[in-house]
């Protein structure tokens, strides 16, 4: 008898189980334990307390495997961004000794339970570019409309998540390598699309810094104290709201 019964083809069943294996490779991984910097920026303060807390995600709402492969293929394109640079004459430090074995720069505040990683520090570069140093570097990869968008309107305004993330690390790692917060950072976007690449420098602000300082004392006492953080919506249909990892939680907990 024929079956016309409709079978995976050859790249479904090996893609099924190369996302089978990522999945198992994150869940293996220990989750985090402190509030990241790089995450301080992010629109929702309950979303963040949340995070930190350790608080399960919705049904479905973990990262798929397809979601693992673009994060790959993210680092790797920093790394690559980290090697053009370096070609070009800029003296770029990404791990202490510059070694690739070495651990990441960056910083661990309020007893561990804040913490940052920096992308890397420029600590020289040629003196056509007029860069001052140390100089705090950060790479991120993007699709062509968010490139676009970081080209025309710049980083601070494009992507703010971005910028408050610069702001908090070139704070705190100024007691380790200080006038990393008088120098502007430099900031590098890749086009995965095309491979373009954007810089620019971005200025230190203080005032953001502080802000978002403030924002992660805020979630740490509010933890502390039991207390559910303000979300950022009063309607389950806000953008921010719907593609939460933790609407489901969050709308079924009181405002």
């Amino acid at each position: 008898m024929l079956d016309f019964n409709p079978r995976p083809s050859m790249a479904e069943r090996i893609n099924t189980l190369v996302d089978a294996a990522l999945i198992a490779e994150r869940e293996a991984t220990p989750p985090r334990t402190y509030l990241g910097a790089s995450r301080l920026g992010h629109a929702c303060e309950r979303a963040l307390q949340f995070e930190f807390a350790g608080a399960p995600k919705d049904e479905g709402a973990d990262f798929s495997g397809r979601t693992l492969r673009i994060f790959a293929i993210g680092h790797q394109l920093e790394d690559l961004a980290i090697r053009w640079l370096r070609a070009a004459g800029l003296d770029l430090y990404t791990r202490k000794g510059n070694r690739p074995d070495g651990d990441q720069f960056g910083f661990s505040v309020a007893g561990g339970r804040i913490r940052g990683h920096v992308d890397g520090i420029v600590a020289a570069a040629p003196a056509a570019l007029g860069l001052r140093t140390p100089a705090l570097w950060e790479c991120k990869t993007m699709n062509a409309k968010n490139w676009r968008a970081c080209v025309k309107d710049g980083v601070t305004v494009a992507k703010p998540v971005y910028a408050a993330q610069i702001a908090i690390y070139q704070a705190y790692m100024e007691p380790s390598v200080p006038g990393i917060s008088t120098a502007p950072a430099l900031f590098t976007a890749i086009n995965k699309d095309t491979a373009e690449l954007h810089h620019e420098l971005v200025l230190f602000d203080a005032d953001l810094a502080q802000r978002m300082s403030d924002r992660a004392v805020r979630i740490l006492q509010a933890t502390d104290a039991g207390e559910l953080l303000p979300r950022i919506a009063t309607s389950p249909d806000f953008f921010e709201c719907r593609f939460c990892a933790h609407a489901e939680r969050c709308w079924g907990l009181a405002a």
